[in-house]
């Protein structure tokens, strides 16, 4: 269980690691790079603009290899949706920039960014799956928990070596090749997780469904039609751990940056620091859900983000240090209660059939209703009421929705995972 839990944390820190290193490029230099001639608020909200684009082709990569997920197995799909990541990123370290080949630059930049799209849309369910599939019944929440780590580590490797460069280089420097080379060595990471995702087997849930002959010919359809309601509302349940995340890494970079004139070396430090603090609290959260259930604790964490989003801003627009780091460590804590147990909350929603699908695609829906537009939405609210209030009240509404869903969605940590034709309890309560 060790070897597989492994072999998924590595495998998704690559991917987040090459998702978010592209969020903190758009928010300190793609702007610049790939859409100088525009004022400095529109360059950046079209800079977040194609990093939102990835959302969207994440929704059509999680029903493809939601597809093959559920007809061909878990673990090759792992493999594809790895290595087009780690192409996709590295391509994007080879483009010139504007200046060199005009608009063919953030063309280019876009077509890559939705191949990333398309490979993430695949990868987080399988991981997930690899890891809640294979785990023991009281420990489910622990380790699917483990999956979720990957972010945390993937976004602090990413602002790592954008630190490393931001510091050693000039800006010109920094602008012409500094910014390519975190994108070139995610080959590295990329290698490793390959080697590492070779050697797991298939899962026990996916065997049973191969056994009993019980796959479904268009798992996409068999969703839609038993489980479109799990999967709506499990993607707005998961909304705000979106908004809330990329609201640190990426929005609040740029806000941080921008409006109250923090430099960018100490913005990243905040949000390494924040990295650090998710990491030991998203699998201690995971484990607390295997004793207290999954909604108490998710709940627990997105009311406490809404609680949050207040006193996060206040804390910044003081322009203490001290502040900064605070905020983003309690707003950091409040996200990992609430996305530690989400990916087997998610799971355990879904029959084995096609969890494949149905977990992948309610995720990529939250992403696509929280994570991808924030960037942009909070550029233009403070474009428009120069108020960080603003940004506060965006928080708290996502928070809102989450919780409206949450309390549709039942307890599900107490059935059977490796059911193929039904879900591991019954996961909705629908009023007559």
């Amino acid at each position: 269980m060790r070897k597989i839990a492994t072999a998924s944390v590595i495998g998704t820190t690559v991917e987040w690691y090459d998702l978010f290193l592209f969020g903190t490029a758009s928010a300190l230099v793609f702007n610049k790079i790939f859409f100088p001639d525009l004022d400095g608020a529109i360059g950046t909200i079209l800079a977040f603009m194609t990093f939102a684009s990835a959302y969207v082709a994440r929704m059509v990569g999680a029903i493809i290899f939601g597809h093959f997920g559920d007809r061909v197995g878990r673990k090759s799909m792992l493999l594809i949706s790895l290595i087009g990541m780690g192409v996709a990123t590295f391509g994007i370290g080879l483009i010139p920039d504007f200046n060199t080949i005009g608009v063919a630059a953030p063309l280019l930049l876009l077509t890559l960014r939705l191949c990333q799209g398309l490979a993430l849309g695949g990868e987080w369910g399988g991981a997930v799956l690899m890891t809640v599939e294979h785990a023991p019944a009281d420990r489910r929440g622990f380790f699917g928990s483990m999956v979720q780590i990957g972010v945390p580590i993937g976004t602090l490797l990413a602002n790592v070596a954008f630190l490393i460069v931001a510091s050693t280089l000039d800006e010109a420097s920094l602008l012409s090749w500094g910014w390519r080379v975190p994108f070139l060595l995610s080959a590295v990471l990329v290698a490793v997780g390959i080697y590492i995702r070779l050697h797991i087997e298939e899962t026990p849930s996916f065997k049973k469904v191969q056994q009993t002959g019980a796959k479904a010919k268009i798992p996409f359809a068999v969703l839609m039609k038993k489980y479109w309601r799990q999967v709506v509302l499990g993607g707005i349940a998961t909304l705000s751990t979106g908004s809330t995340f990329t609201l640190l890494v990426a929005s609040g970079v740029n806000y941080g940056t921008k409006e109250l004139g923090h430099s960018k070396t100490l913005l990243l430090w905040a949000v390494m620091f924040a990295c650090i603090v998710a990491f030991f609290a998203i699998p201690f959260f995971g484990r607390l859900s295997d004793k207290v259930g999954r909604k108490p604790i998710i709940f627990a964490g997105v009311i406490a983000e809404a609680l949050l989003a207040f006193p996060l801003f206040w804390m910044m627009d003081t322009g203490s240090p001290v502040l900064l780091f605070l905020g983003y460590g309690l707003m950091m804590l409040a996200f990992s209660a609430n996305y530690g147990p989400i990916a087997t909350f998610l799971a355990e929603l879904f029959g084995s059939k096609v969890r494949y699908s149905g977990l992948s695609i309610a995720y990529m829906l939250s992403g696509l209703l929280g994570s991808a537009a924030t960037p942009a939405i909070t550029v233009a609210l403070l474009a428009a009421t120069g108020q960080s209030s603003s940004i506060a009240w965006y928080v708290m509404g996502a928070a809102v929705a989450s919780l409206l869903a949450l309390l549709l969605l039942t307890e599900t940590r107490y059935g059977n995972i490796h059911e193929v034709e039904d879900a591991p309890s019954d996961s909705v309560e629908v009023s007559k």
